[in-house]
């Protein structure tokens, strides 16, 4: 099956950037873009619902729908529209099982109080039952391209990333691209053996070709979120890696985390991968028609969000 990314997509310039940079990302793997509309009659929905469909407006289905065609024909290679009114998690569950994406991909709009409820209430609970990794394209972030040099942010504890992470490494590879791994030092007697699992750590993952250029950036004492923005910046990165664990990817990703504070102000795109939980997930096998019943189960047994 041909590799496929799944952008969600409003009528925005955010969306717009979002769509175009998932195109750019995919190209070496000549990859089929889907992008995902919803439309919903906000006069319809509840008020805390009508938030999340961010950039709704008056306009008709047929007109909606001649909107996201348009734009699907503006990315370059394979790309597609639909404009489902189903609520959100069944939505994005339709869009899974129909193109089985290597990602799924979003804008990352400032209005961060909208994006919070929108990942947390809707997204969240399909990413955590497809282990998917997510891209997050800030509206600054640079003109769409293949990343040339990358940013992989890690903590100091031991991770084996989910089976849809691992399958990212066919592209990873075709972006040919410099990779830097960073971590934030708060004991510097420990500074050079973490040096050393840290590089070992991410080439044990097989998410990086073997011959991929690899270097460590360390920084000690700052707080972790400065600690990465300065790394990218030193290393000029355009592109950031986190490596995410389920009760801050699944929880915490928008309150009060590290994550919350990188997103919102990292000029460049987030790709956060999700390490293997305890029990991997099987793909999804079919629809899912009660989306209440489906965001309660999704969501049950979290961790607490550290």
């Amino acid at each position: 099956m041909k590799p496929s990314i799944v952008v969600l997509v409003n009528q925005s310039e955010t969306a717009e950037h979002a769509a175009h940079y998932a195109a750019a990302l995919g190209a070496p793997l000549h990859a089929h873009v889907a992008l995902l509309h919803l439309h919903h009659d906000p006069m319809l929905l509840a008020p805390d619902s009508a938030l999340v469909t961010a950039a709704q407006t008056d306009r008709s289905y047929a007109e909606v729908a001649a909107d996201m065609a348009a734009l699907a024909q503006e990315l370059p290679g394979a790309a597609e529209a639909t404009v489902s009114v189903l609520p959100m998690a069944e939505a994005v569950a339709e869009a899974v099982l129909r193109h089985q994406p290597l990602l799924l991909a979003m804008g990352l709009s400032p209005e961060h109080d909208v994006l919070d409820h929108l990942l947390r209430n809707h997204v969240l609970p399909v990413l955590r039952a497809t282990h998917l990794p997510l891209l997050l394209v800030p509206q600054a972030a640079a003109r769409p391209a293949a990343p040339r040099r990358v940013l992989l942010a890690l903590d100091a504890e031991l991770y084996t990333l989910s089976t849809a992470s691992r399958e990212l490494a066919p592209l990873l590879a075709a972006w040919q691209a410099a990779y830097t791994v960073t971590h934030v030092m708060l004991d510097e007697k420990s500074a050079y053996q973490r040096r050393r699992m840290a590089m070992a750590d991410v080439r044990a993952s097989g998410l990086l070709p073997p011959d991929a250029p690899l270097w460590v950036y360390q920084e000690r004492d700052v707080a972790p979120a400065a600690g990465i923005l300065q790394a990218l910046a030193d290393t000029q990165a355009d592109l950031l890696v986190l490596i995410a664990r389920p009760r801050s990817f699944l929880k915490g990703l928008f309150h009060r985390s590290v994550t919350t504070q990188l997103l919102e102000r990292c000029p460049v795109p987030v790709l956060v991968l999700p390490v293997a939980a305890a029990a991997e997930p099987v793909a999804l096998s079919r629809p899912i028609t009660d989306a209440a019943s489906w965001t309660a189960g999704a969501l049950a047994g979290l961790s607490p969000a550290n």
